[in-house]
């Protein structure tokens, strides 16, 4: 499918990989609609892209109500919904036994509810709205884009929560392939390694020494335009759906 002249739903879009998401696919020409609770900086996206190309929704995405109202708005602001963008999580470190004892099983739940309930959540609400498209020239009514993480794969000491959280998003993906596929839907997975945001920015200098030096080429951070640029990618290829791809520069995280 094409960006230009469309509608994406980016979640998480006021920052990170979300904001770097929304300013490559405005600059693409397509609409955004950002989902998020950072009134704040969501307001800086927006003044900056300009309001007639994008527009937020202070959206919980753990709630329906709160979803439902956002793809909502989207249909009235904009007429229709093509790209679903699932950037919005979060991680916290803690082992399953610590010195402090067992890991806090709230934050366990919080952390699953907000990475894969959400990501879920919104995934099918906005599924809803993309199913109401006439279909393209290739046939295609849209397509969504979920974002997992190499963690899902290799989860380090202390990622208990993040790592289950993100395998379950992988293991989504086949399943909301094969669902979505009668409705012309496409459903891919990015699973990136580490990349310079504002979570990763919060990390301790010697802890960010020791993930790049698990890096292969290029021997760095990934940049959030190019996390962007395979989404339009995935959205641009037709052929590609139901898969997890890895963003990660050959990376392989060991256990701490």
């Amino acid at each position: 499918m094409d960006l230009k002249n469309n509608v994406a739903l980016v979640t998480g879009g006021a920052s990170g990989l979300g904001r770097g998401t929304v300013e490559y696919l405005v600059s693409k020409g397509a609409k955004v609609a950002i989902l998020d609770i950072n009134d704040d900086k969501a307001k800086e996206v927006v003044d900056l892209l300009g309001s007639d190309n994008v527009s937020y929704f202070n959206t919980n995405v753990m709630e329906e109500e709160s979803v439902q109202n956002a793809i909502d708005g989207i249909k009235e602001t904009f007429g229709k919904l093509n790209f679903v963008i699932n950037c919005a999580g979060t991680g916290y470190g803690a082992r399953i036994l610590g010195r402090k004892g067992p890991h806090p099983l709230d934050i366990f739940k919080f952390i699953i509810d907000l990475n894969l309930v959400g990501t879920f959540n919104v995934m099918r609400l906005g599924a809803e709205l993309i199913d109401k498209n006439e279909p393209d020239a290739k046939g295609e009514r849209g397509v969504i884009i979920n974002t997992a993480s190499i963690a899902g794969y290799e989860g380090q000491i202390g990622q208990a929560a993040y790592s289950a959280s993100k395998a379950g998003v992988i293991g989504l993906t086949l399943t909301a392939a094969r669902d979505l596929a009668r409705h012309n839907i496409r459903v891919c997975t990015i699973a990136p390694g580490i990349f310079d945001t504002p979570l990763m920015q919060l990390a301790k200098d010697e802890n960010k020494e020791t993930l790049l030096e698990a890096t292969q080429f290029p021997h760095r951070f990934g940049h959030v335009d190019e996390y962007a640029q395979l989404a339009e990618h995935i959205i641009s290829n037709t052929y590609l759906n139901g898969e997890t791809i890895r963003l990660d520069s050959a990376m392989r995280m060991g256990p701490k």
